[in-house]
């Protein structure tokens, strides 16, 4: 590692310890940027990434509900407002058992970089709850949620801190989250994006993220040459973010083989269209069941607490969590002939495997760039809501393949190499963060 960045390590670990998720996180972040930075006395001399790395604001309250039984249960409840200095905190809520402060944070700090890229004028947070939807009723959910907001309400507003949705919290739990907020407020503002059609959301919010990823593989794949049709696709995750990259994906004429759960994945040779992706959609967002029963139903193999890295594909869509490929898979990949890899989760590839990437030039395309899709839309839907008009699906999904095209253009300029080749990690955390840190210089020490 640099000597400059083991020193900036020392100081984040010592000011943050036992935050395994959010070192990863500013550590990536640093190796492309301490060079920089040092090639760039003004953002050094204001000491920017150090300000970057620590929240504005971070908020933890406690939730208490009821459950169905009328027991109380307490969960933790926690909003990070990590950088304001391009716009509102904007980022997901996420409801999941592994929440924590470190986690967060993570996802938090990942977000200003994101948002930065999309071109809109949006900060970065993150929240959420150590509450599991899963296994829960309704109604058990629904108090969960008023509950939750009826602490978070008064640190949020459209223009200061925007939620969203994120593992564990969809259309239902932002339902429940606004309508209690309005109950609260006594208005109706565009203070939640991810919201039903009907009442402020923006048509083709749910599938952003995994179509943006989709968007993202193909002009990577352009700069050699390629496109997506033929092409062999190993996805993970079922749910929403690998529902619509597998969409879009095969929409382009690519074939995907693969989709996981906590459980395990499924390999499907013959790849999983569109009959068999309306199956998956309501298997996991209507009965909420295993992937194991796509299997079942269609006689293909199941692998029982595996992910899908060992089966051979062109490309490898992430679509699941953070570190969920190691060195191991990522070499397994590669010796699999595996050239392209664009991220749909957030951090779901360990340093290690990020090595093996880009020792073998293999295109690859990090979350912060790949995935920003789900929050340009989201930002699209602030634009609607500010304006009171609702723009068609063509429209919206114009504009986000545009930005994702704005997004690659950002990672070439700031990652192109000497040799020609484009370290993606390099463009997208140097794009990101020029912006930012422009503007927080201009803002003075604040």
């Amino acid at each position: 590692m640099d000597p400059r960045v083991e020193q900036f390590m020392s100081q984040i670990i010592a000011k943050n310890p036992a935050e395994e998720e959010f070192h990863q996180a500013v550590q990536e972040v640093a190796e492309s940027l301490v060079p920089f930075v040092e090639e760039n006395p003004k953002y050094k001399h204001a000491k920017i990434l150090e300000r970057i790395a620590e929240p504005e604001r971070v908020i933890l309250f406690r939730v208490p509900w009821l459950d169905d039984k009328g027991e109380v249960q307490i969960n933790k409840g926690y909003r990070i407002e990590m950088n304001s200095a391009i716009g509102p905190y904007k980022g997901g809520l996420r409801f999941h058992p592994t929440v924590s402060l470190g986690i967060l944070k993570f996802l938090a700090y990942e977000q200003v970089f994101k948002n930065s890229l999309t071109t809109l004028p949006m900060g970065g947070g993150k929240g959420g709850s150590n509450f599991d939807p899963k296994g829960k009723s309704d109604n058990e959910v629904m108090r969960f949620c008023q509950s939750f907001m009826t602490e978070l309400f008064r640190h949020i507003g459209p223009n200061t801190d925007i939620p969203a949705g994120d593992i564990g919290v969809g259309g239902r739990e932002i339902g429940f989250l606004f309508g209690q907020y309005k109950r609260l407020r006594n208005e109706f503002t565009g203070v939640l994006t991810g919201k039903g059609i009907e009442w402020g959301g923006s048509l083709i919010r749910p599938e952003a993220t995994g179509y943006g990823t989709v968007y993202f593989a193909e002009e990577m794949l352009k700069t050699r040459g390629q496109s997506l049709k033929g092409k062999i696709i190993t996805i993970s995750g079922s749910g929403n973010v690998a529902q619509f990259a597998t969409e879009k994906a095969t929409e382009l004429g690519a074939r995907v083989v693969t989709l996981s759960d906590s459980s395990g994945y499924i390999y499907d040779p013959n790849g999983i269209d569109s009959d068999k992706l309306a199956f998956v959609m309501e298997l996991k967002d209507i009965k909420r069941g295993r992937i194991k029963e796509y299997a079942e139903k269609y006689g293909v193999e199941y692998f029982e607490g595996q992910r899908p890295w060992g089966v051979k594909c062109d490309i490898a869509l992430p679509c699941a969590t953070q570190n969920e490929i190691n060195e191991e898979n990522a070499k397994t990949l590669v010796n699999n002939n595996c050239f392209c890899i664009s991220e749909g989760a957030n951090m779901p590839s360990t340093p290690e495997a990020i090595e093996v990437y880009l020792e073998n030039k293999i295109l690859y395309g990090p979350g912060k760039a790949a995935n920003a899709g789900g929050v340009a839309v989201s930002g699209l839907e602030m634009t609607q809501n500010s304006m009171r008009l609702l723009w068609t699906r063509q429209e919206v999904d114009k504009k986000l393949k545009q930005i994702m095209i704005n997004i690659h253009e950002t990672c070439v300029k700031y990652g192109k190499e000497k040799d020609g080749t484009i370290n993606y990690v390099n463009g997208a955390n140097i794009g990101g963060f020029v912006k930012v840190a422009d503007a927080m210089l201009a803002q003075g020490v604040v």
